[in-house]
């Protein structure tokens, strides 16, 4: 795996390949995937999973973009937890759980933004009432008129 820029370009890629494996651990179905074709039994393997706990350090996980691979590395310690995973009704209903999260997740998140954004529009709304009252002559002063409604941005 050497390449003709040094260490440095080594150590990048192997930062970039670890990276990508790490989060790929995210995916039920890769785990069931590496689980049925006998990786999980493998010491070597189980060796190399034990040494990606470093991703959990602070310095790396910020690189990290789907932060439940750390959890399923975790699992990934446990032998009960490798043997489980190579039955698809188990990747399969925790792939489904997954999908459930994200989505209450997502929704959550939605209506969180929303609520900010609308208790940011109010409060800037009653600290300007008084100065838009008072500055608003021909509309063309830079501040919105108070006929304008304010756009919704984000659905409810």
């Amino acid at each position: 795996m050497a390449n003709k820029g040094g260490p440095e370009t080594d150590d990048k890629l192997r930062f970039q390949v670890e990276l990508e494996f790490v989060q790929c651990l995210a995916n039920p179905n890769y785990l069931n995937f590496l689980a049925q074709r006998g990786y999980f039994k493998d010491q070597s393997f189980i060796n190399y999973l034990k040494y990606l706990l470093y991703w959990k350090e602070p310095d790396y996980a910020k690189f990290i973009k789907y932060p439940m691979c750390l959890y399923f590395l975790d699992l990934l310690q446990h032998e009960p937890f490798r043997k489980e995973i190579a039955t698809a009704i188990c990747s399969k209903f925790i792939d489904e759980q997954l999908l459930l999260i994200w989505q209450h997740y997502t929704r959550r998140r939605t209506k969180m933004i929303h609520t900010a954004y609308e208790q940011n529009m109010n409060t800037m709304n009653k600290s300007n009432s008084s100065n838009i009252g008072q500055a608003q002559t021909n509309g063309t002063n830079g501040i919105m008129p108070a006929s304008m409604p304010i756009p919704k941005v984000m659905p409810p």
